[in-house]
C-alpha cells in the first residue's frame, strides 16, 4: 500500500507552446527493464536489510527465476509482447489499475491524500467562492487546450493527469474499482457538467456554478449560492442519513452497498449520478480547527458525513476561512495536482473570475441531494460512520516544522535538498527505533508517456555506513562527514535511475501480477519463490513511507501511513522552510513522537556537522 503522490520535479519550466495535451503521443515509452538488470537491482535494493542468510535465501531464488526455463522468463515474455501491442502506451498499462483500483481496504485515510493551504486571510464563503472560480476557470482553459504543456529540464512532461481532475469519480466494484471520467469513450471530450456538490453539515446540494449557456457565475453570485447551502444546514442533518460515510467502506462492501442504494428507489440513481458528475466537490465546515494539526487531520479523515472520498476533487474550507484539498488517487499523483493548485492560488480570485468571463447571473441555481433510504440503508450508513470515526482515531498524526531550514539551507552545505532530508529521516529512524527499516520514497516519471511514479527504496550500504558512522562515538566529524556525502550522492544517482526508469520493484510486481491473471495460459501455475523471498518481503515491508510536495501555496501535505508499524512523512520542502506530516497507526504512535524529536535534533545536527 504505497501512497506513491510523486516527488514534485524541481527547475521546471511551466511555460511551453501547444496546446495542453500536444506532446503526449510523442513523449517516449517508460522503457521496459531486461529481467537481468531488474534482477540485479533488486538484489543490490535488499540487500542492506538483510541477513547474510536471507541474502543466500533471496540470490538462490533469483536464480532459479532467471533460469533459461524459470518463470521470470516466460513472464517477461508476456510482458514483451503486451508492450508491443497496439494501442499499449506503456508495459504499465494494467498495472496502475490494479495498483490504485485493485485495493480493497478502505481509500479514506489510506489512500487520498491532502494539501493544507495558505492562509488567505478571508472569511468561510469567501474563501470558497474564491477557489470555485478559480477552479472553473482552470477548467475552462483545459477544455480549449490552454494550459501550458509542463517542461521540465527541457523535457515535456505528461498533462494526461489533467483530464481527471473535474467529473471524475471512483465507483467501487466487488473485485476492483472503475473510474468514471470525461475523456473517454462513455463521455468523450471535456464534462459539460455545469455543477458542483457542496457539503455541509452532512447534507449534500447540487449548486449550479456555470449558467445555462456555459458562462461562469461571479464571485458574489457563489457566495450567494454557498450562503444558501449553509441557511439551508441550520439544523445538522440527521447522521443516518448522511450517505458521505459510505464513501469510507472497504471497497467491496461499499460497492455491495452502492448497489443496494441505487436500486432501492429510482431517485437515488439520479442522485448518485448527480455527485458522479460534479465537476468536484467543496466541503464547508461549521467549526474551525484549534491548531494546523487539527486542519492536518480534518483534510485527511474528517467526514461526519461531510465527504465524498470517491471524488476525485473535495475542496474543504473551515468556518474560519483555511482551506484545503483531498484528492482520491488513484488518476491524479502530487505532482498534478500541485500544477493545479499553484494555478489556482497564484492568482487572485477576482482575476480567475475575469479571465473566465464570468457574470453576475443571479442566485445560482440549487437543489438539496437526498436519498430514499430504509432501515438497512439507514444502519450501514450510522454503522460505516461509527467504524471511520474509530478509525481515524487509531491513527496518530504530528507535524514538524522547520522555519531555519529549507532547500536553500542544503545547497548553501553543497547537498541535493532531498538528500539531506532523507539522511535526517534515517538517523532520526535509527536513533528511535534501533534500526534502519525499508523506506519508500515515489519519484515522478512524468517525462514518459502516460508516466506517473516510480518507486524507490532508500536505504543503501552508503546510508548504512553514514548512520553507523554518526552513531560511532569514536567516529571523528572528516569520517562523519565522509561518510554523509557518499550516501548523498548514492541518493541522487539512485534517484536518477528511477526517474530513467531504472528501477526494479514496478517491473517485478507487474510480472507477479500476470501470473495471477495469466498463470495457467502462460504455464506459470505457482506464484515464483522469488515473492516469498526474505528480500522482496523485507524490501517492500515499509518502516518509512516518504513523498515530497514542494509548493509555496501549500503549508502541509499529508496522507495515512502504509503498515501496522510503518510511519507516513509527507513533507514540504522549500528554499527558507520545512514542514512535515507524520502519521502511524495509534499503537506505534510513542516511536512516531520520538522519531519527530530526533528528525529536529538530527537536522540541527546534520546542519553544524557540513557546516
Amino acid at each position: 500500500m504505497n501512497n506513491a503522490q510523486g516527488s514534485a520535479p524541481t527547475a521546471t519550466d511551466p511555460t511551453s507552446s501547444g496546446p495542453t495535451f500536444s506532446h503526449e503521443n510523442t513523449l517516449p515509452r517508460v522503457p521496459l527493464p531486461t529481467l537481468e538488470a531488474s534482477c540485479e537491482r533488486f538484489l543490490a535494493w535488499c540487500a542492506p536489510l538483510l541477513t547474510a542468510d536471507e541474502r543466500a535465501a533471496t540470490e538462490a531464488e533469483v536464480a532459479a527465476f532467471l533460469r533459461p526455463d524459470g518463470a521470470g522468463r516466460m513472464l517477461q515474455a508476456a510482458l514483451e509482447a503486451y508492450d508491443a501491442t497496439d494501442g499499449v502506451h506503456s508495459w504499465l498499462d494494467t498495472f496502475w489499475p490494479y495498483r490504485y483500483l485493485g485495493r480493497r481496504d478502505r481509500i479514506a485515510l489510506n489512500a487520498n491524500f491532502f494539501f493544507l493551504f495558505q492562509d488567505s486571510g478571508q472569511s468561510q464563503l469567501e474563501r470558497a467562492a474564491g477557489l470555485v472560480a478559480g477552479a472553473v476557470h482552470y477548467k475552462k482553459q483545459l477544455d480549449q487546450e490552454l494550459i501550458p504543456p509542463v517542461v521540465q529540464r527541457g523535457r515535456p512532461q505528461t498533462m494526461e493527469q489533467n483530464k481527471y481532475l473535474f467529473s471524475t469519480t471512483r465507483i467501487p466494484g466487488p473485485q476492483q474499482d472503475t473510474v468514471r471520467a470525461p475523456y473517454t469513450e462513455e463521455q468523450p471530450g471535456p464534462s459539460d457538467a455545469r455543477h458542483i456538490v457542496v457539503f455541509f453539515r452532512g447534507a449534500m446540494h447540487k449548486l449550479d456554478v456555470l449558467g445555462t449557456d456555459g458562462v461562469p457565475h461571479s464571485l458574489d453570485d457563489l457566495e450567494a449560492g454557498l450562503n444558501a447551502v449553509i441557511k439551508a444546514g441550520a439544523e445538522p442533518a440527521d447522521a443516518a442519513s448522511s450517505v458521505g460515510h459510505l464513501t469510507t467502506m472497504a471497497r467491496a462492501e461499499w460497492a455491495a452497498t452502492r448497489e443496494s442504494l441505487r436500486t432501492y428507489d429510482p431517485r437515488n440513481a439520479t442522485t448518485l449520478d448527480d455527485i458522479e458528475t460534479a465537476l468536484f466537490c467543496v466541503c464547508l465546515e461549521d467549526f474551525a480547527p484549534a491548531d494546523t494539526q487539527e486542519a492536518c487531520d480534518n483534510l485527511l479523515h474528517g467526514d461526519r458525513g461531510n465527504r465524498w472520498f470517491d471524488k476525485a476533487v473535495s475542496f474543504i474550507v473551515f468556518a474560519d476561512g483555511r482551506a484545503g484539498i483531498n484528492v482520491e488517487h488513484c488518476e491524479l499523483d502530487g505532482t498534478t495536482v500541485l500544477s493545479f493548485v499553484d494555478a489556482l492560488l497564484g492568482t487572485p480570485a477576482p482575476e480567475h473570475s475575469r479571465l473566465s468571463g464570468a457574470r453576475s447571473q443571479g442566485l445560482p441555481a440549487l437543489e438539496p441531494l437526498t436519498f430514499t433510504l430504509d432501515d438497512d440503508l439507514r444502519a450501514q450508513v450510522r454503522s460505516a460512520a461509527e467504524a471511520f470515526a474509530a478509525y481515524g482515531e487509531a491513527t496518530a498524526t504530528t507535524t514538524v516544522s522547520f522555519d531555519d531550514f529549507g532547500a536553500n539551507t542544503a545547497k548553501a552545505l553543497r547537498v541535493s535538498p532531498d538528500a539531506f532530508v532523507q539522511l535526517a529521516y534515517q538517523l532520526a529512524h535509527q536513533r528511535a527505533k534501533g534500526h534502519l527499516g525499508a523506506t519508500y520514497e515515489s519519484i515522478a516519471t512524468r517525462q514518459w508517456r502516460r508516466g506517473r511514479t516510480e518507486a524507490m527504496r532508500v536505504v543503501t550500504p552508503e546510508i548504512q555506513a553514514f548512520v553507523a558512522a554518526m552513531e560511532d562515538p569514536a567516529a571523528d566529524p572528516d569520517t562523519r562527514r565522509t561518510t554523509f556525502r557518499a550516501a548523498a550522492e548514492k541518493h541522487v544517482a539512485r534517484a536518477k535511475e528511477c526517474q530513467a526508469g531504472d528501477a526494479p520493484e514496478q517491473h517485478l510486481w507487474e510480472l507477479e501480477l500476470i501470473q495471477r491473471r495469466r498463470g495457467a495460459e502462460l504455464g506459470v501455475t505457482e506464484q515464483p519463490a522469488l515473492y516469498r523471498t526474505p528480500g522482496w518481503l523485507t524490501m517492500r515491508d515499509d518502516y518509512l513511507s516518504t513523498s515530497s510536495a514542494p509548493s509555496a501555496h501549500i503549508q502541509y501535505f499529508g496522507f495515512g501511513s502504509t503498515s501496522s508499524r510503518c510511519i507516513g512523512v509527507a513533507y514540504v520542502l522549500l528554499p527558507e522552510r520545512f514542514n512535515v506530516y507524520l502519521s502511524t497507526p495509534l499503537p506505534v504512535a510513542a516511536p512516531m513522537h520520538t522519531f519527530a524529536d530526533h528528525l529536529r535534533a538530527a537536522v540541527t545536527e546534520l546542519r553544524e556537522l557540513l557546516a
